[in-house]
């Protein structure tokens, strides 16, 4: 279990010292990481809203940050490139997070073509109804990626990667909260990105 947390530990350094220079980037995470943990607990009570947060709100402000405030050039804190970067990300880099988010963008027409796909979802009337089922739709989508990256990422590295980087997925609400909540305050003191990481503690 020791090198289990090590390697957790590792994940979510290089993830916040190459992917969160930003101080609006930070901030957004954080709206993320409170809005998520809203999903979660929505989640087994009402599994349809829970995606509809996770996904409008928490997803779209989380990558949204990464789009649009994350410095793409040379890191000269880190010493790498952006495609160096790109490249060595365990998760779902820029790449990868387009092809996702075009599929949830997208799934809302097949309930249009069939809005109980297949008989998997009840059918609903009205656009009560189709809210509902997309929301169910899209938290399959969510679930799927983080089982298919998961299981990517065995095959890849190796049995006990993937399942760090699931369990880091998982709780990185709690953990932006930690890191990022000062980031609204370093906004207000003109602060627009954050230049010193420090060092990584194992």
């Amino acid at each position: 279990m020791s090198e289990f947390f090590k390697q957790l530990a590792i994940q979510r350094w290089d993830d916040h010292r190459y992917y969160h220079h930003s101080r609006i980037n930070q901030s957004l995470h954080l709206l993320s990481a409170i809005s998520f943990l809203v999903a979660y607990a929505f989640l087994f009570t009402d599994p349809a809203l829970s995606a509809l947060i996770a996904w409008l709100v928490s997803m779209t402000a989380r990558q949204s940050g990464h789009f649009f405030f994350e410095p793409l050039g040379y890191d000269e804190v880190n010493q790498a490139t952006n495609d160096h970067k790109e490249a060595i990300k365990v998760g779902y880099n820029l790449r990868r997070k387009v092809v996702l988010l075009a599929i949830w963008a997208a799934s809302p027409l097949l309930l249009m073509v069939d809005p109980t796909m297949m008989g998997v979802f009840e059918a609903r009337a009205g656009l009560e109804g189709f809210v509902h089922n997309t929301g169910l739709l899209w938290l399959w989508i969510g679930v799927g990626g983080l089982v298919f990256r998961t299981v990517h990422l065995f095959f890849l590295k190796d049995l006990m990667s993937g399942l760090v980087w699931m369990t880091k997925i998982l709780t990185d609400p709690f953990h932006d909260i930690y890191l990022y909540h000062k980031a609204p305050l370093a906004l207000l003191r003109g602060e627009l990105i954050e230049t010193r990481k420090g060092e990584y503690q194992a």
